[in-house]
């Protein structure tokens, strides 16, 4: 499990991986719980592990993790991996697994602004952005 808080007790799931798979919730939970012990006083690295962790087996759809139909890197930056990796991230959004009409399809099923014109990238971009939107609506539910 992931260290514990202040008061002694686990901290919560962030609240997109709550309403996820337990699967991805246990990648996130195991993966941090190893890197925190790797890492040692760099939370915000262990963090950063975890959740590179997840993407590799999910993709960020609307407010929570679906399992991705092929494991690997979601995007450049992940696939340049190591702690200065650079390039466009897209909040989980697959971009490298998919083609372009395959992001176009998504995009409209969340109800995003896409058009045929747009590039991979802008279509990753507007479907991140719905993605947002989307658990910004559920954390006010709260």
């Amino acid at each position: 499990m992931p260290s514990k808080g202040k008061n002694g007790e686990f901290a919560p799931l962030p609240s997109t991986l709550e309403r996820s798979p337990k699967k991805a919730q246990d990648t996130y939970e195991e993966t941090l719980e190893s890197a925190e012990q790797s890492y040692a006083g760099d939370e915000e690295r262990a963090h950063r592990v975890a959740w590179a962790s997840v993407k590799h087996s999910f993709e960020k759809v609307g407010d929570h993790w679906e399992p991705k139909e092929h494991k690997g890197p979601s995007d450049p930056r992940a696939a340049e991996g190591g702690p200065n990796a650079s390039g466009p991230s897209y909040g989980g959004v697959d971009v490298i697994g998919k083609t372009k009409d395959q992001l176009l399809d998504e995009a409209r099923r969340l109800g995003a602004h896409a058009t045929t014109h747009m590039t991979k990238a802008e279509l990753a971009t507007e479907i991140e952005r719905v993605n947002k939107r989307e658990d910004r609506a559920r954390r006010e539910e709260r």
